[in-house]
């Protein structure tokens, strides 16, 4: 009898891991198509021969996908523990929702924190190598110089790091333990390291949301139609149809004898161009885009704004004044024994919308800051090279932020102590 129970533990445990692993499958399979879509969106076309650049192109597009995905399911991962948790606390006895359980939680947690080592570490430094890669001179041209390259570039780079991180330790810590714990390479080494990245990537990100914070309201209010109050479109359009025939005269006109920049011309009559399509969007946008949808998004951005705020600085003041606000690293009540938030499902639902709004605030705000304006992608017209920058910079802020959420709101520290096991120390 107990042969028989211990044989069907054993069966209930096999098919629990391969639900598992098919969901997980399922789930980066989906980001990884949408992800494949939005890059190819952006990617500059190609001549569709095949000669060796477009195989190594091929190849860091295709790495370059699996990094976003990868982030967009780091950025998924928190807002997915909050709705499981409170799905399972409505309904307990379900049937059809056992398999959201912590078990899949926890590997979801631990599969993103691997697959983000190997990204960042692996993955994109390789892509970007083979892409600059030409073959060590003296050796037969092809893909397998470049990627023998590569290796070599990556072998001396994980040298140079090493050998930072080993100085760096000695200089701060010089203790024989300490010294002794850099030889764990995968219990140590790496963790340690990409937690420098993620306490970068929390830097960087409470650089860029503040800023992000403030260009909500001008990139809202450049996507959406503002209402037309006091003025006439129809002479707007007149007066411009106008100026755009005369600068088109204008340049017809010339000839290479005559005083005129023609490239300044083009320019302002790709402008007058743009302003013109502007102009008769607004025309063409109904009374209720213009006069409800844009003041509706600006309220509501300013609303969940306030709310951010509001909410960093009693967080804020309660870390100052009182001590067990402070994370003690203890384990929290589990996946769906208890609500994570005192207003229940509507808290947990609002604590969703303010990370995806801290994200996307915060995405905003580093395309915003000047140092980073020359990473904007453009439609049909961004290099790989660019492409994988934007994909490390997506996978450093989508890395730290779990814990600007934990900034946020306490009852989020006690979800990633839930979700998070030995081996996810950098989400």
């Amino acid at each position: 009898m107990e042969g028989q129970d211990e044989v069907s533990a054993r069966e209930q445990h096999f098919h629990s891991q391969v639900r598992e692993s098919t969901i997980c499958f399922l789930l980066f399979a989906i980001l990884y198509i949408v992800s494949y879509f939005i890059i190819t969106r952006y990617k500059r076309k190609s001549d569709e021969q095949e000669d060796e650049d477009a195989i190594v192109n091929r190849i860091s597009l295709f790495l370059s996908t699996f990094t976003l995905a990868v982030s967009a399911g780091a950025v998924l991962l928190l807002p997915f523990s909050i709705i499981s948790n409170e799905i399972l606390l409505s309904f307990p006895q379900n049937y059809y929702i056992q398999w959201l359980n912590g078990s899949l939680i926890h590997g979801l947690w631990n599969l993103a924190s691997l697959f983000s080592n190997l990204c960042l570490f692996v993955l994109m430094p390789f892509a970007f190598f083979f892409l600059e890669s030409e073959g060590f001179a003296g050796l037969k041209k092809g893909i397998r110089a470049r990627i023998l390259e590569t290796v070599v570039m990556l072998v001396l780079l994980a040298l140079l790091i090493l050998g930072i991180v080993w100085v760096a330790s000695a200089l701060i810590d010089n203790d024989a333990a300490s010294m002794e714990s850099l030889y764990d390479l995968w219990e140590f080494y790496l963790p340690y390291l990409y937690s420098c990245i993620s306490l970068m990537g929390c830097l960087l990100l409470l650089l860029c949301t503040p800023v992000g914070l403030s260009r909500m309201f001008t990139v809202m209010g450049q996507l959406l139609v503002k209402p037309t109050i006091l003025e006439d479109l129809d002479e707007q359009i007149y007066i411009i149809t106008l100026e755009e025939e005369a600068l088109q005269r204008r340049l017809n006109g010339l000839s290479s004898s005559v005083d005129y920049n023609i490239m300044d011309l083009e320019q302002e009559l790709e402008n007058v161009k743009t302003l013109k399509t502007k102009l008769e969007r607004r025309k063409k946008a109904s009374a209720w885009e213009r006069n409800l949808v844009y003041p509706a998004v600006m309220v509501l951005l300013l609303i969940e704004t306030s709310i951010s705020v509001l909410l960093v600085a009693c967080n804020i003041l309660c870390l100052l004044v009182d001590e067990t606000a402070m994370p003690k690293g203890t384990r929290g009540p589990g996946i769906g024994n208890a609500s994570l938030s005192a207003f229940g499902f509507v808290g947990a639902a609002l604590e969703i919308i303010l990370i995806f709004y801290l994200m996307v605030s915060s995405v905003v705000g580093f395309y915003s800051l000047r140092f980073f304006g020359n990473f904007i992608p453009k439609k049909d017209d961004t290099t790989m090279t660019k492409i994988i920058g934007n994909c490390v910079s997506i996978l450093v802020l989508s890395s730290a932020l779990p814990v600007m959420s934990r900034t946020l709101d306490s009852s989020l520290v006690k979800m990633e102590k839930t979700s998070s096991r030995p081996g996810s120390q950098g989400l």
